[in-house]
């Protein structure tokens, strides 16, 4: 069942499990303003509770833009919600300013006891380092892209990662886009380090996301038609892609990304159920209408083939 609010639209979403409910955070703008292109500089996350990822209850906003002057006084966009050691729960999401007209991305964080009332972090947002990003007034990119953050604690290096989706610095303007990265050791400090990709071709990458599917690291974001390469002008794409990697920390190789069909969905998230059921969700953007799809089986999508190699460029 698609999540969708009368007076609202809803597009780029994520989800957090508590353990007894599933919590989305998404990105919600009136539908007031009446052009949905408008909606990208009025943005707010709200939140919505569900136990079975059909049936959603509505609850309080998580955030909204901050008063100005601050780094995120404008818009507040696309994130991840996850919990640290002590149970507290923490929301990266990027933020924009009014100070460069929404065209630099900043990555801060808020944090909560109960998922429900959300306090922002008082500490500088994390920005592109530009030993290794691009960044604004460059002349190669309209904005300055380092946003939609993905966190997630890896054993193996005992560090909390985030991915990134960001630019290099160097090759050709119109294919830059690359897996930026952090590292924490507490949720809290942040280390900027070099993107865990090259570049592939790709103009911008979104909502990223890196899961270990049935043995297999994967990384799935998304890219616009008009931003992805090897892509025929009379076919529209989905605008989803997955790409192998040696791990979950690549190193990815978007040279080899496939495209994964799911019908006019964009933003695409992937989510592991309690049960172990993988599900695929995203905002319908075939014609976009305001609302998030409801979850697909990824079984019904790959047939019950490996999940990379079950789509490719076509």
């Amino acid at each position: 069942m698609a999540f969708q609010l009368n007076d609202h639209w809803a597009w780029d979403s994520w989800l957090a499990d508590d353990g007894e409910q599933y919590h989305l955070f998404f990105l919600r703008a009136s539908r007031a303003l009446q052009d949905p292109q408008r909606r990208h500089y009025r943005a707010s996350i709200g939140h919505a509770v569900s136990t079975d990822l059909q049936e959603w209850s509505l609850l309080p906003d998580a955030l909204v833009a901050a008063d100005g002057p601050a780094w995120d006084d404008l818009a507040t966009w696309t994130g991840c919600t996850v919990q640290g050691e002590d149970g507290r729960w923490h929301l990266f999401y990027t933020g924009v300013s009014r100070a460069e007209d929404g065209l630099q991305q900043r990555i801060g964080q808020a944090v909560s006891d109960d998922l429900v009332t959300w306090t922002r972090w008082d500490r500088p947002p994390l920005e592109a380092d530009p030993h290794w990003y691009e960044k604004l007034g460059e002349g190669t990119w309209p904005d300055e892209a380092w946003r939609d953050p993905f966190v997630f604690w890896d054993e193996d290096t005992a560090l909390w990662h985030m991915l990134v989706t960001a630019r290099s610095n160097d090759g050709d303007p119109a294919g830059r886009a690359v897996v930026g990265h952090a590292v924490s050791t507490d949720l809290d400090d942040w280390e900027v380090r070099p993107p865990l990709s090259a570049p592939a071709g790709f103009g911008e990458m979104e909502v990223i996301q890196s899961r270990m599917v049935d043995g297999q690291p994967v990384l799935i974001f998304s890219c616009l038609p008009e931003f992805a390469p090897g892509v025929d002008a009379p076919r529209v794409p989905t605008g989803t892609w997955i790409a192998p990697g040696g791990s979950l920390l690549g190193p990815w190789k978007l040279e080899e990304s496939a495209e994964f069909y799911l019908e006019g969905i964009y933003a695409a998230q992937l989510v592991q159920k309690r049960d172990g059921e993988w599900v695929l969700f995203g905002f319908q953007n075939g014609g976009f209408t305001g609302e998030i799809a409801g979850p697909t089986p990824l079984k019904e999508l790959t047939g019950g083939a490996p999940l990379f190699g079950a789509a490719g460029r076509q």
